[in-house]
């Protein structure tokens, strides 16, 4: 490959907080680290780490090779750039560990910009109007005319900045600092306000919140299921006991309500529905409690990643009377579902006297899921 990319990874980030550097800190349940590395997947990825923490890159499970780092950032770049040297490599980017939301649309600026410049880098103009303060007070204004704030990743030809590099005395702030004091011109291209850098215990929870919009995972499923009436004295009916001058007919204990609430999980899923998990052929599942069923869909849901929004199940029959026990229904479907009874609603309509619910022969339910990734 002629392009690479160096991760800088060589810093202790103590500003964040934690028991270990930003950069191995968990963020939507992976480390830091292992989303920026995702996002340059395809490069040839160089990694700079502190001598620390070589035990830790096993568990980002990504094809990196590893540089240890220096005592400063531009020690950490020019060791990594050292080891490339001689590779083949004719670009290089550049890019902060701290900066795990950087997209692709970016990456791809800085490489076009590369085209007909030695280097590249994202920023954004500033926006803000700035003061200088001091003891706490503000003693004058600053134009803004011309600022920008700085990104990653910084590209350049590799060579150029090789050369650069050798050259520096040290403590530069970062690569487009070493670029022009070796005269080499740096082209900005557009950042993006989502490219932030980890700096602050703050910045963990934006970046949650970023990465939630962007990973955002909805889905929906419908259920329906019909009993019919037989003998008994009383209706299971979304996991409450009604009573009632006749049963529900099933291999279960017929609750019609949760049935259709269950297959609406099992849909909104893609997995079926309950008589692929618990086939009716099977007798261990004679009589037994519909509960068993929605836990196991909502057993799955977690499993998979995903919670549950809300549910509709809309209870289809002349009697008996639904509204009287929509309450209980709507807090044993919320114990079993384990979320707040507010996500849970449980209704009922008649036929108005048509067909077999009109003429009083059994009970249809209807239910709709609506799920979410965590």
């Amino acid at each position: 490959m002629t392009t690479a990319v160096i991760i800088v990874a060589a810093g202790r980030g103590s500003r964040a907080g934690g028991d270990v550097p930003k950069q191995w800190q968990m963020l939507a349940q992976r480390p830091v680290l292992a989303h920026t590395l995702a996002a340059f997947k395809g490069f040839r990825r160089v990694l700079v780490i502190h001598p620390d923490d070589r035990d830790r890159v096993a568990d980002l499970e990504q094809a990196v090779e590893v540089v240890a780092g220096g005592a400063t950032r531009d020690a950490s770049v020019r060791a990594a750039l050292e080891a490339l040297a001689g590779s083949g490599v004719r670009r290089v980017l550049i890019h902060d560990a701290a900066r795990p939301l950087i997209s692709a649309a970016v990456i791809g600026r800085v490489l076009a910009a590369l085209d007909h410049a030695q280097g590249a880098a994202p920023a954004l103009p500033v926006t803000d109007a700035l003061w200088r303060g001091a003891d706490g007070h503000v003693s004058g204004t600053q134009s803004r005319d011309g600022l920008y704030r700085a990104q990653t990743p910084q590209g350049f030809h590799f060579d150029a900045i090789l050369a650069a590099h050798r050259a520096h005395p040290g403590g530069a702030a970062d690569d487009v600092a070493v670029a022009q004091a070796a005269g080499m011109p740096v082209a900005i291209v557009a950042g993006e306000e989502d490219n932030l850098k980890l700096t602050y215990p703050a910045d963990f929870a934006r970046a949650e919140g970023i990465l939630r919009g962007r990973n955002m995972d909805v889905r929906l499923g419908n259920g329906f299921d019909v009993h019919a009436f037989c003998e008994g004295d009383q209706v299971w009916l979304c996991g409450v006991s009604v009573p009632h001058g006749r049963g529900l007919l099933g291999h279960s204990d017929a609750d019609v309500g949760m049935h259709a609430l269950t297959d609406a999980i099992y849909g909104a899923l893609a997995e079926g529905d309950i008589g692929q998990h618990f086939p009716p052929s099977d007798p261990q599942w004679k009589g037994a409690e519909s509960r068993i069923f929605l836990a196991h869909a909502m057993g799955r849901v977690r499993a998979r990643g995903y919670a549950l929004a809300n549910c509709d199940v809309t209870l289809i029959c002349e009697r008996p009377k639904i509204g009287p026990h929509a309450v209980a229904m709507r807090a044993a479907l919320a114990g079993i579902i384990g979320v707040e009874m507010e996500r849970i609603s449980v209704k009922a309509t008649t036929s108005e006297r048509l067909g077999f619910t009109g003429r009083e022969e059994g009970i249809a339910a209807m239910a709709t899921a609506t799920l979410v990734r965590t």
